[in-house]
C-alpha cells in the first residue's frame, strides 16, 4: 500500500473538517451566546446541536462527492434522515439548509469548490440520506461523526468531528477537529464559562487560542496537527501542520488519565480500581467526546480508558479516526483484553473484550491491560 495512493483522499478531508468545525463554531456561538451560565439544557440547544448534526453530515457529503464524483462515495455517518423530514422539523429543516449554504460558500477558503448556486432542501435531504453505508470488510467507507459529544458541545466544553477512511476493513486515514481543544493542556479540564470569564491577557497572547485539526494516515508513522482558523474573513485557510507524537512518561504515578464525563459512558468505580491496580495517582481528566484520543496523539495525557455498560455496542464512528491518530503517534489501542479493535464488521466493534484502552507506549499498556485482568477478577463484575 504506497504511501501516496491516499494523498487525495487525506487532503480533501483534511480541508472538509475543518470546514466543518468552523460551521460547528458557528452555530456554537449562537448555542452559548443565548445560555447563561446557569444554563439548564433546554430543547433549543437539543435543536441546535441536531442543526450541527445534520449541517455537517449535509457538507461533508456534498463535498466527499464533489470531489470524488468518479466514484460512488459511500458514507457511514450517525445521523438518519427520517426525523429531519418530519413536518414539525420544518425550522430546524430551513436552519440546516442556511447553515449548509453559508458553509459551502465557504468552501474556496479551504481549496474546495463551491456549488454554483445555493442548495435547496430536497438536494439537502438527498446529501444526508446518502450516508446510509454500513461498511464492513469489503470495499472503501468514509466513516462520519459529525458531532462527537453532544454535552460537550451544548456545555461549550470539549466535542469532537471525526472523519476516517476504512478500505477492506482496515482504518486509512484518520481526521479530527477539536474546536475547543487549547492549546494549553491545563485548560482541557477547565470548563468554557470559567475559561470565558477570565480576565483576558491580550488577545494576541496565543495562552487563549485553541481549536486543532489532528490527521494521520496508516503505515506512515505519523500523525500531525494544524490550528484551527478562527473566522477571520481575510484568512485563507494554509496547511501551517506540525508533527504530534505520543508522550514518552511511562511511569504509571506521573501518567494522566482520561475518561468520558458520564457515569453512562463508563464504570467510573472500575476504572477507578483499575487506576489504582496500576498506581496511577492523578485524578482522572475527565473530557466528552473523542478529543481523549486526541490528548493522547498529541502527548496531553498517557491513558484513556472506557468499560461500558454491558450490552452497549460501540460504534466504529465514535473509535477509527482517534485510533488511528494514536497508533501513527506512537501509541496503543486494543480492546482490554489487548487484542487490536476489528473495523471491518460493520457499524460496531463486534467482539469487544470489555472495554476500550488506549496508551502512550507499550510499557503502560501492558501494565494497564495486566491491572485490568487483576481489577476484573477481584471485582467480580
Amino acid at each position: 500500500m504506497g504511501e501516496n495512493n491516499y494523498a487525495k483522499e487525506l487532503d480533501v478531508a483534511v480541508r472538509v473538517v475543518h470546514m466543518a468545525c468552523s460551521l460547528c463554531q458557528r452555530v456554537q456561538e449562537g448555542l452559548v451566546s443565548s445560555i447563561g451560565n446557569d444554563h439548564v439544557k433546554s430543547k433549543d440547544d437539543e435543536s441546535l446541536v441536531t442543526v450541527a448534526d445534520w449541517s455537517v453530515q449535509a457538507t461533508v457529503s456534498l463535498m466527499l462527492s464533489e470531489s470524488f464524483s468518479n466514484q460512488k462515495v459511500s458514507i457511514v455517518a450517525e445521523e438518519d434522515v427520517q426525523t429531519l423530514s418530519k413536518s414539525d422539523s420544518v425550522g430546524l429543516l430551513t436552519a440546516v439548509v442556511n447553515t449548509v449554504n453559508e458553509c459551502l460558500a465557504e468552501a474556496p477558503k479551504y481549496g474546495l469548490q463551491s456549488p454554483k448556486e445555493a442548495l435547496g432542501t430536497s438536494q439537502i435531504l438527498e446529501a444526508i440520506s446518502r450516508c446510509n453505508s454500513t461498511g464492513g470488510r469489503t470495499g472503501r467507507h468514509w466513516v462520519l461523526d459529525p458531532v462527537d459529544g453532544t454535552l460537550g458541545f451544548v456545555r461549550g466544553e470539549q466535542y469532537a468531528v471525526a472523519l476516517a477512511l476504512i478500505e477492506e476493513g482496515k482504518v486509512l486515514i484518520g481526521v479530527l477537529g477539536c474546536p475547543n481543544y487549547p492549546r494549553k493542556k491545563e485548560w482541557l479540564n477547565h470548563h468554557h464559562q470559567s475559561y470565558q470569564s477570565m480576565p483576558k491577557i491580550s488577545d494576541t497572547s496565543d495562552t487563549w487560542e485553541k481549536g486543532c485539526v489532528l490527521y494521520a494516515q496508516r503505515g506512515s508513522g505519523e500523525a500531525w496537527m494544524q490550528p484551527l482558523i478562527h473566522g477571520n474573513k481575510k484568512h485563507t485557510w494554509s496547511n501551517s501542520a506540525q508533527r504530534v507524537q505520543v508522550s514518552a512518561i511511562d511511569d504509571p504515578a506521573l501518567a494522566t488519565f482520561c475518561e468520558p464525563v458520564e457515569k453512562a459512558n463508563t464504570n467510573h468505580s472500575f476504572s477507578a480500581g483499575v487506576a489504582h491496580s496500576m498506581g496511577l495517582k492523578k485524578q482522572p481528566l475527565r473530557v466528552h467526546s473523542m478529543v481523549k484520543y486526541a490528548a493522547i496523539a498529541q502527548g496531553d495525557a498517557e491513558i484513556f480508558m472506557k468499560f461500558a455498560q454491558s450490552g452497549y455496542k460501540e460504534k466504529i464512528w465514535d473509535h477509527a479516526a482517534g485510533v488511528i491518530i494514536v497508533e501513527e503517534a506512537g501509541g496503543v489501542v486494543t480492546d482490554a483484553g489487548g487484542h487490536p479493535l476489528d473495523f471491518s464488521r460493520g457499524l460496531y466493534l463486534e467482539g469487544l473484550d470489555r472495554g476500550i484502552v488506549a496508551c502512550s507506549g507499550t510499557t503502560l499498556h501492558e501494565k494497564l491491560i495486566g491491572a485490568v485482568y487483576a481489577s476484573w477478577e477481584s471485582s467480580n463484575l
